[in-house]
């Protein structure tokens, strides 16, 4: 049986859904403000082994992940710009043209990796007036007040408010305190923005839409929402008010997942979520990633250094989600060759008959794989089962049909491999090295050799002959 860890209780729990064979499952997506960096989209990518797993296990899975575009300021709580309004400054775009841009990219980068697209991938400008009915039954029932800035989330309403983080309730307030107090009719330090009016620093705002919410320093309660109420209500919307499954960076938990907690709890009168799960951080050489360290790598600087997303893909699997993973430039050549040999295998034994059952022994290896990934998707466990698999004594085809089945979860492609074509000129090449090694003119056929590995492709002495293929990055 599937065990997830649940941040919620702290420890392994049997998943057992809402909806027998259903699962309900919300991601915490990405701020549209900028290019993802390699850490964002590991993160990403093991929401998508997660929902790989549990449809492989048999799950018709609803999988919503949204896109931020609005109310996220650059702190995780309420002080500082609107990221979004800070993009759009910076290239001299309007916020739409901002978030398309950088959805582009991230739709890029995922399918690069091989992330399944959501069932829903939502904006949070398609969804106000959600939030808007959200925060009005806050407000009717006295969990959210009103200044002249914003409506804000009462935390002392909320009994349970930090259950998820297991905080104590007297540190968040006095913690709260420090640093820029920017309304002075907040009745509480920790107390969060539901929705920021188009007024006091926020007085020329971008983005904005009417609401029936009162200030005397704004017409027809105009502002924008604040970015934990976003999930709250693309997560109602989409998936309902109680779901099985949240997924998120481990950073979320102190403040927006908390935040949703109380918000959605109060609003809906029913528990929110039954399984919170959340992703560790990547470092880059033991540190955190930083943009000013030159550490904060997008896709695009893995790619041009001439590695394949995939190769990528495979080091994050080599952790497990919960884990930190250290990344550095030796890891991931090391993954790119582990993925070459798998990759090799494959284009070598495509020839091969799929068999329709698999005998004893090989069922061996898919209990043991099925074992690795219901324990919290273990995806280390599950790729040492492909390795003692692959080394294992079982027919090439069952290897074969085995490995495609386990790709389920992997999402490594190997299904998608189209056979190598070798060009006719690279044969010829192959043709003429073979006359001249049999005329034992060795340095000229070396030279061929290379040639053959500049035009990127390798030859293998086999009991078959000699075989070409193509090099991968």
């Amino acid at each position: 049986m599937l065990q997830l860890y649940n941040t919620l209780t702290r420890k392994k729990e049997a998943f057992v859904p809402l909806i027998e064979g259903k699962v309900l499952f919300y991601h915490c997506g990405p701020t549209v403000y900028w290019t993802q960096h390699i850490g964002n989209l590991r993160g990403m990518m093991m929401g998508d082994v997660l929902r790989r797993t549990l449809t492989y296990l048999g799950y018709d899975v609803t999988h919503v992940r949204n896109y931020t575009d609005v109310g996220h300021l650059v702190s995780d709580g309420d002080i500082g710009e609107d990221k979004m309004e800070k993009g759009a400054k910076r290239e001299g775009k309007t916020p739409k043209e901002i978030a398309d841009k950088y959805i582009a990219i991230f739709e890029f980068d995922t399918t690069a990796l091989h992330l399944l697209p959501p069932t829903y991938a939502p904006r949070a400008t398609e969804f106000i007036s959600e939030m808007i009915s959200i925060i009005q039954d806050l407000i009717a029932k006295e969990y959210a007040y009103c200044t002249d800035l914003a409506v804000y989330f009462d935390v002392t309403k909320f009994s349970d408010y930090t259950k998820l983080s297991h905080q104590k309730m007297d540190q968040i307030m006095s913690g709260a305190g420090k640093g820029d107090v920017q309304d002075p009719r907040k009745k509480h330090a920790a107390d969060f923005a539901l929705w920021f009016f188009k007024a006091g620093v926020h007085s020329h705002a971008v983005q904005y839409w009417p609401s029936p919410f009162f200030s005397p320093l704004v017409r027809d309660g105009e502002g924008f929402p604040g970015w934990h109420i976003e999930c709250s209500a693309m997560s109602r919307a989409l998936l309902g008010k109680t779901i099985d499954i949240h997924f998120g960076g481990v950073e979320h938990i102190p403040v927006h997942h908390t935040n949703e907690i109380a918000q959605s709890e109060s609003a809906n009168g029913v528990k929110f979520v039954n399984y919170w799960l959340h992703n560790e951080h990547l470092l880059v050489n033991d540190k955190k990633m930083a943009k000013s360290e030159g550490t904060g790598y997008a896709l695009s600087e893995i790619i041009e250094k001439g590695y394949d997303p995939i190769a990528l893909r495979y080091f994050f699997l080599q952790a497990q989600y919960r884990s930190k993973q250290n990344f550095t430039w030796e890891g991931l050549e090391g993954a790119k060759n582990a993925l070459f040999l798998l990759r090799d295998f494959v284009q070598s034994k495509k020839s091969q008959s799929i068999p329709h059952t698999i005998s004893a022994k090989a069922s061996v290896y898919k209990d043991a794989f099925i074992e690795a990934i219901s324990d919290d998707a273990n995806t280390p466990k599950a790729l040492a089962v492909v390795w003692d698999m692959i080394k294992g004594d079982i027919s090439d085809a069952e290897k074969l049909s085995l490995l495609l089945d386990f790709d389920r979860v992997l999402g490594l492609g190997f299904s998608e491999m189209e056979e190598d074509v070798i060009p006719d000129e690279i044969l010829a090449l192959v043709e003429e090295r073979k006359k001249l090694r049999l005329e034992k003119q060795f340095a000229k056929s070396d030279t061929i050799r290379d040639q053959i590995e500049r035009d990127g492709y390798i030859m293998e002495d086999t009991k078959d002959g000699i075989r070409v293929k193509k090099k991968i990055f």
